[in-house]
């Protein structure tokens, strides 16, 4: 059993210095029995740098992102980071990548917004050839990527490849491009009926799922903090279809609140579901202890597991 959470996590909004916060929280993460952090890409902090950062500040704990967007970021640019976070955190990086809602990128850097699962077939093309330390030669009608000089970077390959895919489309180009998917918002049921079968059966799918999960004493005070926080998914296509499938109204239906016992049988769910981890997302929406309480409850199921040697 792997779990690991996402950051930043409550508090680190408002932190002075947010490499020292994400820093902290990561040994917090590491300390509580977690196995991995996963930082969120928006229009501040740069993901990719603070996993690498974090990861060789943090000895043993593997770092990612959740997610990139690949719409304005040159998939070239992307591997670039990735290898170099590869190499500074000696082969515990892991690149989590995503289409981005338009609705939010598109306004924010005044480019037009391709169609989607061109730009995602063809970034994914890229990105495995100069992940893989190949000399990247590409043209397609989203992108074009021919350096000429070598893009591989020494300590910097096997770079594990995941995408947020939860639509048909999206998850038959990961399954064709990448090493899986870092679902967000998909519930045990959407993973084992639509998500786990999109793959072939010819390579094991690492299937990342991310679920919201306080545990806390305060549950309808931090159900009301969820919807308010969670609500914005709901009228976004892509989540609204995933939404549907699990049979819930709002996105915050899907979060799991309550105390150990509670959270603990809902994340077993995902893992019973087919998900080979879990990552904890908005564990600190309404305060640190809640969020250190959560991830000590997700540690003690770690070191529960029947393989628990192998993956702490």
């Amino acid at each position: 059993m792997t779990i690991g959470a996402v950051l930043p996590a409550g508090d680190a909004l408002h932190a002075k210095n947010i490499v020292d916060e994400l820093i902290a929280q990561t040994r917090e993460a590491s300390t509580a029995g977690l196995t991995s952090v996963w930082f969120t890409q928006l229009f501040d902090h740069d993901a990719i740098s603070l996993a690498a950062l974090a990861g060789r500040e943090v000895p043993g704990i593997e770092v990612g992102t959740a997610v990139v967007p690949l719409y304005s970021r040159h998939p070239l640019v992307i591997a670039s980071l990735a290898q170099t976070a590869q190499a500074a955190t000696d082969g515990r990086f892991t690149l989590g990548v995503g289409l981005g809602v338009r609705g939010l990128l598109e306004p924010a850097y005044g480019l037009e917004y391709p169609p989607p699962i061109r730009l995602l077939r063809e970034s994914l093309e890229v990105l495995n050839q100069a992940l893989d330390g190949e000399q990247v030669s590409f043209a397609g009608s989203s992108l074009i990527a021919r350096p000429p000089l070598p893009t591989a970077v020494a300590g910097g390959d096997g770079v594990q490849l995941l995408v947020a895919a939860m639509a048909p489309q999206t998850l038959r180009a990961t399954a064709e491009f990448a090493d899986g998917t870092i679902p967000f918002l998909a519930g045990p049921r959407a993973i084992e009926r639509l998500i786990v079968p999109a793959f072939d059966g010819s390579f094991e799918p690492r299937i990342v799922a991310a679920v919201p999960a306080v545990v806390t004493d305060d549950v309808d005070a931090v159900r009301a903090v969820a919807a308010a926080n969670l609500g914005y998914y709901g009228d976004i296509p892509s989540y609204r279809q995933i939404l549907d499938a699990e049979g819930v109204d709002h996105p915050a239906d899907l979060a799991l609140i309550g105390s150990e016992a509670e959270v603990a049988a809902g994340i077993r769910r995902y893992f019973d579901a087919g998900a080979t981890d879990v990552v904890l997302i908005q564990s600190g929406m309404r305060s640190a202890a809640d969020r250190l309480r959560t991830w000590r409850l997700a540690g003690q199921c770690v070191q529960a597991s029947p393989n628990s040697s192998a993956t702490t």
